[in-house]
């Protein structure tokens, strides 16, 4: 068998030469990784930053293939509770709008369509999977996933820019973008991620699989939460009814944990 070698020479010459073998096996050690070009990026508005007691209120998605996006989805999530009003402010996402959007439990299917077993590309990429993967558990979903963050990379090479927030980048490199909402937010990540490998790729590969640009896995432990049992909500019911409360929450969606600790909230405040 006939191959061709780059050697480097200890002067740090290189030349190029025929290597002919029968019982000697050569093995190659490849350092440059090729760079990720399909994948889906992600991002989620929420009602708050905890993965455990805060919920989904909005999902974009956009799915890449060989640097083009051939897909894009999108979809309001009820959350089971009224918005406070620095989210409001915060998204421009109302209450009325998620009135009649389905929960997230009937919107995961559609979701993994979409991603399939893609890469995971975000702004803070653990923030949107650590979501994610609640709601994937919660539903005796599995969701292990690889992803790259456009925030590592930007905190890597940008470090001396005033913010690395999305909002923040996609004006310093003239990104159109509106904030906040969840498909403007992935597809202004997707442009980032382009700008940032034109730029910066050819630095990380040397590093190989510790490049910032090669998927890493990513790691985030939670419990399910099972459903609110019926005792526990008849008593919400109660409780809400015998001290006139007006409830912004549907006490329907509420996990057992949720319901448990609404219900010492009210025998605190109220008494039985």
């Amino acid at each position: 068998m006939k191959i061709n070698v780059s050697l480097i020479l200890t002067g740090g010459r290189s030349f190029w030469g025929k290597v002919w073998y029968t019982d000697i096996i050569i093995q190659l050690r490849e350092k440059k990784v090729l760079m990720t070009d399909s994948y889906v990026c992600i991002d989620l508005e929420t009602t708050g930053l905890n993965p455990r007691t805060d919920k989904i209120i909005e999902i974009g998605a956009v799915r890449v293939e060989n640097n083009r996006i051939v897909e894009q989805w999108e979809t309001f999530v009820n959350p089971g509770r009224q918005l406070e009003e620095r989210i409001i402010e915060l998204t421009g996402i109302r209450d009325e709008q998620l009135a009649q959007a389905p929960p997230v439990g009937e919107v995961l299917s559609e979701f993994l369509e979409l991603a399939g077993d893609e890469v995971l590309l975000g702004h803070r990429v653990l923030f949107d999977y650590s979501f994610l993967k609640k709601a994937m558990v919660d539903e005796k979903r599995s969701f292990e996933r690889k992803g790259i963050d456009t925030l590592k990379i930007a905190r890597k090479y940008l470090a001396d820019l005033e913010s690395r927030s999305l909002a923040y980048l996609c004006g310093h490199f003239a990104i159109p973008h509106s904030a906040h909402r969840a498909l403007n937010d992935a597809v202004a990540t997707v442009e980032l991620y382009r700008r940032l490998t034109e730029l910066y790729y050819g630095q990380e590969e040397a590093e190989g699989r510790k490049s910032l640009f090669h998927p890493g896995d990513l790691h985030f432990q939670v419990k399910r939460d099972t459903p609110a049992t019926i005792p526990q909500k008849e008593q919400l019911y109660k409780l809400a009814d015998k001290h006139k409360l007006i409830i912004d929450y549907d006490i329907e969606q509420l996990t057992r944990s949720e319901a448990s600790r609404r219900i010492d909230r009210l025998l605190a405040e109220y008494g039985r």
